[in-house]
């Protein structure tokens, strides 16, 4: 068990004449009855003490003091200390950080300290951090709290407050910003007043930190189950105008109440991301934040009712843009896409020919697919129809009707006398087809098909 081992590591620095304790989200997680996803230990040890004393460690900030723990078990540690970039080791969650108690120097960059100075101090360390919640140590041995910023309190009343002046806190890292909206959105709790005003005079300033670090903590606002309360509370402080202008264009871009009874795309986005599921797959939450992005530039009154008019189409190109402007990787990108692009087609899902839906069913993920569209029917008219009529036909398919084995070639294409080119795909494509719809059934047939459609 993690807190077990992080445990004896704080027993281990004592024992060697060092001070030790449990502090920040562990401690914060574990006084409201929590399970916590890591567990970090602050010591007045420096890193190359910690090194001596656990020879098998991971040096990820050694120059802020910062060294990783790992568990004894885990089978892949290397035998000696080794420096390595904390993004190249996904150890994190089978280690302990330990940490020196520490206070930092200037920020040039808006996101790390220009020099480390290391302390003897716990309640100096405490003040660099972050919000008063994540300002506590907790000392396991005599299970006594270490409370220098008043994080009880704050615990108490459910206000994500940020230790001493608020304009000083997230000038030194703008990524707090981000940090304090998820905290509030996935405790419930409320931003305290003058926090919450520096993070709107700010808000301008987040464009300092990477586009992947922002990235990653807007997916995790995404998937921790309260995405609708952290992307109202990115809207109320700022942040959204910033991060995702394309998500707040979203406001006020009325539909038709006919097939959307609930309100704008800002507010039905907004019901999509209350009913993803937890935990939910990252692509599936990007893709339910954006599968209407296209809405805002398409949309026109006509005649008969509000119209967005290859929304879809242009959906995806925004999609696109978003996802390479935060640094997602090509696969999640595909994937990604691939929801936007693919979300209407369950509108004639019933009407679909054998062939066209087996291989709509066919694509990669298509859980996520399904998925979506059932969340996107129920923050809307909320009828399930062609959700359930999806789920009982693919448990009625076998996976060799799905995915039969091809009745023809391009080997037996050329065999018969064709000649390799475009128009194999051509070939190809019409057989499965036919195979799909149960119209053919061995290879003979199949060429027979061929040589008639498609002769030589």
């Amino acid at each position: 068990m993690l807190k077990d081992f992080a445990i004896s590591i704080i027993r281990t620095l004592r024992d060697h004449g060092y001070q030790a304790y449990l502090v920040g989200g562990c401690v914060r997680d574990l006084l409201l009855g929590r399970e916590p996803a890591d567990y970090d230990v602050a010591t007045d040890a420096t890193p190359e003490q910690v090194m001596r004393i656990f020879p098998q460690t991971y040096a990820v900030g050694a120059q802020f003091g910062v060294v990783l723990v790992p568990v004894a078990e885990t089978p892949t540690v290397p035998s000696v200390s080794s420096v390595v970039d904390q993004a190249d080791v996904d150890h994190r969650a089978r280690t302990v950080e330990v940490a020196t108690f520490r206070s930092d120097m200037g920020y040039s960059d808006g996101r790390h300290p220009d020099e480390v100075r290391f302390s003897k101090d716990p309640q100096l360390d405490v003040q660099r951090r972050d919000f008063t919640i994540n300002g506590l140590l907790l000392d396991p041995i005599k299970n006594e709290v270490l409370d220098f910023v008043s994080g009880r309190k704050d615990l108490e009343a459910g206000i994500i407050r940020t230790i001493g002046d608020p304009d000083r806190r997230f000038a030194e890292d703008k990524l707090r910003m981000l940090r304090a909206v998820r905290f509030a959105a996935r405790l419930g709790y409320a931003i305290e007043a003058q926090t919450l005003a520096s993070i709107q005079k700010l808000a301008p300033q987040i464009h300092q930190v990477s586009r992947e670090r922002v990235r990653d903590e807007l997916t995790k606002m995404l998937v921790e189950g309260h995405a609708r309360q952290a992307f109202l509370l990115l809207d109320e402080t700022g942040l959204l105008h910033e991060v995702l202008p394309e998500i707040e264009s979203m406001k006020g871009v009325e539909q038709p109440p006919q097939f959307h009874p609930e309100g704008d795309v800002f507010v039905h986005t907004l019901l999509l991301l209350d009913r993803l599921p937890h935990p939910c797959p990252a692509t599936l939450a990007w893709g339910a934040l954006l599968h209407d992005v296209g809405k805002p530039p398409t949309f026109r009154v006509a005649p008969d009712r509000i119209r967005f008019d290859g929304h879809v189409d242009v959906g995806v190109k925004m999609a696109e843009e978003i996802c390479h402007r935060l640094r997602f990787s090509s696969r999640d990108t595909d994937q990604i896409l691939a929801l936007v692009k693919n979300h209407m087609r369950f509108a004639h899902a019933m009407q679909m020919s054998e062939s066209t839906f087996k291989k709509f069913v066919r694509m990669p993920r298509f859980e996520e697919h399904l998925e979506l569209h059932r969340i996107d029917c129920e923050s809307s008219h909320g009828d399930l129809t062609t959700y359930r009529f999806t789920r009982e036909k693919i448990a009625s398919m076998s996976p060799q009707a799905m995915r039969p084995q091809p009745l023809v070639t391009g080997d037996d294409l050329i065999a018969a006398g064709y000649v390799p080119g475009p128009r194999f795909k051509e070939i190809l494509g019409a057989v499965e087809d036919r195979q799909l719809e149960g119209a053919l059934h061995s290879g003979d047939e199949a060429m027979e098909f061929v040589r008639k459609e498609f002769p030589v």
